[in-house]
């Protein structure tokens, strides 16, 4: 016979426990690295090879070498018990990955000082002149750029350019005059 494994599992449908020692000596290493590719966790993976051999000697006369090679068949076995372990395991929800991702909500005391520099902030806008802080507003909360600005005030872009630089900087120098 050209395949060895199929010959001990005949053997061990015969219930020949020398030919079951050597059918483990054989492939325990091939059906172990398939069950520690599909389970990905040792302990369970070496449980699972004893539950595979057990299922061996008892289905050993299952086998029929006319239908595949004797590795494929217990290769078959080991898969099919990998899967029955996988799908035992608890279904891990969306939701449980959830709880291990840190929360970056900001806490009620980090809300409560953003809420009070955006009241500072707009009590800034409140002291520069209107078309300077409605500039201000159209290039920097709403991304327009300084030509479509100089265009919407009827200004040339490097006095567009001078109320932008200007305006920051009275900003910067009130929320200063805020905080201090």
């Amino acid at each position: 016979m050209d395949d060895p494994i199929a010959d001990l599992l005949t053997r061990c449908a015969a219930q020949d426990r020398a030919a079951f020692r050597a059918l483990y000596s054989a492939t325990s290493a091939k059906l172990m690295g398939v069950l520690l590719r599909m389970l990905k966790d040792r302990q369970e993976a070496e449980e699972a090879l004893q539950e595979v051999y057990t299922r061996i000697w008892l289905r050993a006369q299952r086998f029929d070498p006319a239908r595949g090679r004797g590795m494929t068949w217990a290769i078959a076995v080991a898969r099919h018990l990998a899967i029955d372990r996988l799908r035992a395991r608890p279904i891990q929800t969306e939701e449980a990955e959830y709880d291990q991702i840190a929360d970056t909500t900001p806490r009620a005391e980090s809300r409560l000082v953003a809420l009070g520099e955006a009241r500072q902030i707009v009590q800034c806008f409140d002291t520069l002149e209107p078309a300077r802080a409605a500039a201000l507003r159209g290039a920097y909360l709403d991304g327009l750029s300084y030509a479509d600005l100089a265009d919407r005030h009827d200004v040339p872009l490097n006095t567009m350019r001078t109320w932008l630089r200007r305006g920051l900087a009275a900003l910067r120098d009130c929320m200063e005059g805020v905080r201090a």
